[in-house]
């Protein structure tokens, strides 16, 4: 695998930043708009994908690295609740919420598999790990 220089390389934070484009354009409907509080989470938690990856990036160590790859999955997870919700209350299609929750997929599995990746890294450096 390269070396990736900087985060904005990452598969992960790419695939996350589609997500945050279509948390955008979806927020932007005139279903959603009105919820100014679930627009608010839905929007933050799905930017907050993006930053944990940006924010664990520029830590010291892989195992925090790790870390925050970890919150930025629980942030996807978040994101996936929020567009329930939000298709609950008639806000979402059905269509939509499929298309929201595919991108939250590839977000999961690239990041899933660029975590596999640093563990098995750390694991090589310290098999104790």
């Amino acid at each position: 695998m390269a070396t990736i220089k900087r985060f904005e390389e990452m598969l992960c934070w790419q695939a996350s930043r589609d997500l945050v484009n279509l948390v955008y354009q979806l927020t932007k409907n005139d279903r959603f708009k009105r919820d100014f509080d679930l627009v608010s989470q839905i929007r933050r938690s799905a930017v907050s994908t993006m930053a944990n990856m940006a924010e664990g990036f520029h830590r010291s160590s892989n195992r925090d690295f790790i870390k925050f790859l970890d919150y930025s999955r629980a942030s996807v997870a978040e994101t996936v609740s929020h567009a329930y919700v939000a298709f609950d209350q008639g806000y979402l299609t059905e269509e939509e919420l499929k298309n929201l929750h595919g991108q939250a997929e590839t977000v999961w599995k690239s990041t899933n598999g660029f975590m596999t990746y640093l563990k098995r890294d750390l694991r090589k450096k310290d098999p104790k790990n």
